[in-house]
């Protein structure tokens, strides 16, 4: 178990006090306009106080057009930094390192929020336009002042959201990428946007800022070949602190039947990766779960639902590496006393079997 609680360094700043990281997971707590609201701040801050060696924000939208969800965390206006600017500190005061996760949802805008939703090719599903060359060269700007306002207001780095379908996934993808211009066509050009992106970012930011990536491997038209290729040159550069890749469940095996010769997790963590830490998602919750996880090949884990369970589960793994969260579905008082407004109580009824119906 030793490992678990051993820091770890990254190329740029702090180091991380351990390898049991906050992942980041839509709440819907923020303010309409994105700005922080108390109840958000709240659940985060106890986070860190619960021991997560790192506590990453919710997805951040970097363009009012491409907000994700409901009460979705902005950080496309110097109107969000007060709010930013209280998260971090009370995360960093607590001993934690602090990241904010920046994304764009693309065509998963939701029309009712954005109006014209924008991707990198048309989508008839959502009435999404294809971006213009300019609108590409805007979102790679918006990016990476985003990184700038998030340095301002005192976070310790950012992560950029490649995965899950989302506007650079859906660049990576050949199916949701159809662009003839230099942004599509081969698996250079599709992923051109997320690497412009990345390069932006770390010019832009000081040399102790802390820069991250997050993929995911399947489903929403990604070929775990070409993003174990991304994730390669990912993990070859030196600018890059860390590759979180959101896997669903480590212990899975691959859909594509190409690779079902060994489980998913085992295709990224036999990569070389100089100075970059990997870290894997999905599913680990338990202490023993982590501490294998590691022994895999992770640096580190990004727990979610013992996370959400548990605000204060490093701490219990430290004490007790036996200890298993409790299980579900959970009573709304038991996530109540976790942190939860009732607003993200309500969306974590979306997570089939997670809370417990009212009797």
């Amino acid at each position: 178990m030793s490992d678990l609680f051993a820091p770890l360094t990254l190329a740029h700043g702090p180091a991380a006090p351990n390898r049991l990281w906050l992942a980041p997971l839509t709440n819907t707590q923020s303010h309409p306009d994105g700005t922080l609201s108390d109840e958000e701040l709240h659940w985060l801050a106890l986070r860190a106080r619960g021991g997560h060696g790192l506590t990453m924000t919710c997805a951040a939208h970097v363009q009012a057009g491409g907000q994700g969800f409901p009460g979705q965390l902005g950080v496309f206006s110097d109107e969000h930094l007060p709010g930013l600017t209280r998260l971090a500190a009370a995360v960093k005061d607590a001993g934690s390192l602090a990241s904010l996760q920046l994304h764009h949802a693309g065509v998963r805008s939701p029309r009712e929020l954005v109006g014209q939703p924008v991707g990198p090719s048309e989508d008839e599903a959502t009435g999404a336009r294809a971006m213009t060359g300019d609108e590409v060269a805007r979102l790679v700007e918006d990016f990476a002042v985003a990184a700038q306002r998030a340095e301002r207001a005192g976070f310790d780095g950012v992560e950029l959201h490649g995965a899950h379908g989302y506007v650079l996934a859906q660049f990576l993808s050949p199916e949701a990428n159809r662009r003839t211009d230099g942004y599509g066509g081969s698996l250079e050009n599709r992923a051109r946007l997320l690497f412009e992106v990345l390069d932006a970012v770390r010019e832009r930011c000081g040399a102790d800022f802390q820069v991250g990536v997050r993929l995911s491997p399947e489903r929403f038209g990604l070929r775990l070949g070409e993003i174990r290729d991304v994730a390669a040159e990912l993990l070859r550069r030196d600018d890059l602190d860390y590759l979180d890749m959101s896997l669903w469940d480590v212990a899975k095996q691959p859909v594509d039947e190409e690779y079902q010769s060994r489980p998913l997790m085992d295709w990224f963590t036999d990569l070389d990766r100089g100075t970059t830490r990997l870290g894997v998602a999905g599913k680990v919750r338990t202490g023993r779960q982590a501490v294998e996880t590691l022994e895999r090949g992770a640096d580190f884990v990004m727990l979610g639902r013992a996370a959400i369970l548990h605000h204060d589960f490093p701490a219990r793994v430290r004490d007790d590496v036996a200890f298993v969260p409790v299980p579900t579905p959970v009573d709304p008082a038991h996530l109540a006393g976790e942190g939860l407004s009732p607003v993200f109580v309500e969306y974590m009824r979306n997570w089939r079997g997670f809370v417990a119906d009212a009797s």
